[in-house]
C-alpha cells in the first residue's frame, strides 16, 4: 500500500531533524523603557555639573560668589527628586514617576533662570547684588585665615571666573540646567506612551 500524501509530508528527512528549532528557543529582544533612560541621563548630567562646581571650589580654589551658591540650590533639590523618581519607576509607580520628573523639570528650569541671570550680571546686563563676591571659610587662627585668603581665588559675581568657548561658568551652568530640564520633560512625555512603544 502506497503511503498517503499527508504521511509523506510529515516524514522527516535525513539530516534535517537536528536542525529543526522551535521559535520558543529564541527570547524576544529586551525592551528598554525610554522614560527612565531619559531620567537617568538627566541625573547623570546634573550630578556631573554639580561635581564640577565642587571640583573648581575644592581643587581649583575658586570661592563661589553669592549667585554661585544660589545656582547650586536646584541641584540640591532636583537631583534627589530625580533619584526618587527612578526608584519609583523601578517599582512600576509610573504616575508618581511622572509627577516627580515634572517637578524636577520645573526646579531645573529655575536653575536655567539663575544661570542666565548670573551670566547677565557678568556681561553687565543686570545689576549685581549687594552681597556679590566670594568669601573665606570661618577660622579662629589668623595664620590660617591669611593662608586661606592667599590661596583663594575670590571672584566677584560681575566677573567671570573663566570662559570656555566664550561662555562663562554661569553660562555653562544654564546650559546644563537646560539639558536636565529637557530630559526631565522628555521623561514625562515618554512615560505617557503605550507600554509597547519601547526601545528594542
Amino acid at each position: 500500500m502506497a503511503p498517503s500524501e499527508s504521511s509523506i509530508g510529515h516524514t522527516p528527512q535525513p539530516g534535517t531533524h537536528s536542525m529543526t528549532t522551535s521559535t520558543s528557543d529564541f527570547a524576544p529582544p529586551t525592551r528598554l523603557r525610554p522614560a527612565p533612560i531619559a531620567a537617568a541621563a538627566a541625573f547623570v548630567v546634573g550630578l556631573s555639573a554639580i561635581l564640577g562646581a565642587w571640583g573648581f571650589q575644592i581643587i581649583g580654589g575658586y570661592i563661589p560668589c553669592a549667585l554661585c551658591y544660589e545656582e547650586r540650590i536646584p541641584y540640591y533639590v532636583g537631583l534627589p527628586i530625580i533619584a526618587l523618581a527612578l526608584g519609583l519607576a523601578a517599582g512600576g509607580r509610573e504616575t508618581a514617576f511622572r509627577w516627580l520628573m515634572a517637578a524636577a523639570g520645573i526646579v531645573f528650569l529655575v536653575g536655567v533662570g539663575l544661570g542666565v541671570r548670573h551670566a547677565g550680571v557678568e556681561w553687565g546686563f543686570f545689576p549685581a547684588p549687594a552681597d556679590c563676591g566670594g568669601g573665606v571659610g570661618a577660622t579662629t587662627n589668623a595664620a590660617d585665615l591669611l593662608g586661606a585668603m592667599s590661596r583663594a581665588k575670590i571672584v566677584p559675581c560681575s566677573e567671570a571666573a573663566g570662559r570656555f568657548l566664550g561662555i562663562s561658568f554661569a553660562g555653562w551652568n544654564a546650559v546644563a540646567c537646560l539639558m536636565v530640564t529637557a530630559l526631565a520633560f522628555l521623561a514625562v512625555a515618554w512615560s505617557r506612551r503605550p507600554a509597547d512603544a519601547s526601545i528594542r
